[in-house]
């Protein structure tokens, strides 16, 4: 039984499934997109997130250690010259897998799109601004947000300051409907 291993194995020995990921990896560093399988594609995702973290600080060791995973010294000039400057402010994620419609033909696998997320103009929006990283909490987000706004509105017109208090105001209580007993409405 392979209880808790997580690693696909493609089918391949080890030698070869490093050799696989490695070239996949560099080609998609060289080219920002590449056509797979959805097992490949996941697998490399495995592989090749970790190296493009280990791309953003840019010192010798990392180098070394990313070039004994790739072994290719144009996709490490790419890396961490072009990529990395990308993907500085990125806290993770860097790849995107889009499942294809069609299948291949030879052995009907499942065929999909890999690519790195910040080369694809279609998903992002020209001339907006970033915005600033916002942390989310469970409580005290709304609260504040309504006291900023109010205090806003009555620095800008007091009487619409005043609007707002007789409609926050509570009504009064209504009493509760009482339910029809069951045996009166069959009558």
């Amino acid at each position: 039984m392979r209880h808790g291993k997580k690693v696909n194995h493609l089918g391949r020995k080890t030698a070869h499934r490093q050799a696989l990921l490695s070239n996949m990896a560099s080609s998609l560093i060289l080219n920002k997109r590449i056509t797979t399988t959805v097992a490949k594609a996941k697998a490399l995702r495995k592989y090749v997130e970790p190296l493009l973290t280990k791309a953003k600080d840019d010192t010798t060791h990392s180098r070394r250690t990313v070039f004994s995973y790739l072994q290719n010294k144009e996709s490490i000039k790419t890396l961490f010259g072009e990529i990395a400057s990308k993907i500085a402010d990125r806290p993770g994620g860097y790849t995107r897998i889009i499942k294809l419609g069609d299948v291949r033909v030879g052995d009907n696998a499942e065929m999909c799109l890999i690519e790195l997320v910040d080369y694809n103009t279609l998903y992002t929006k020209d001339g907006v601004a970033k915005k600033a990283k916002t942390r989310r909490s469970r409580r005290g987000g709304k609260k504040a947000d309504d006291a900023t706004t109010e205090v806003e509105a009555s620095a800008d017109a007091p009487a619409t300051a005043e609007a707002k208090e007789k409609k926050t105001k509570s009504p009064a209580k209504k009493a509760p409907a009482k339910k029809a007993s069951p045996k009166k409405a069959k009558e």
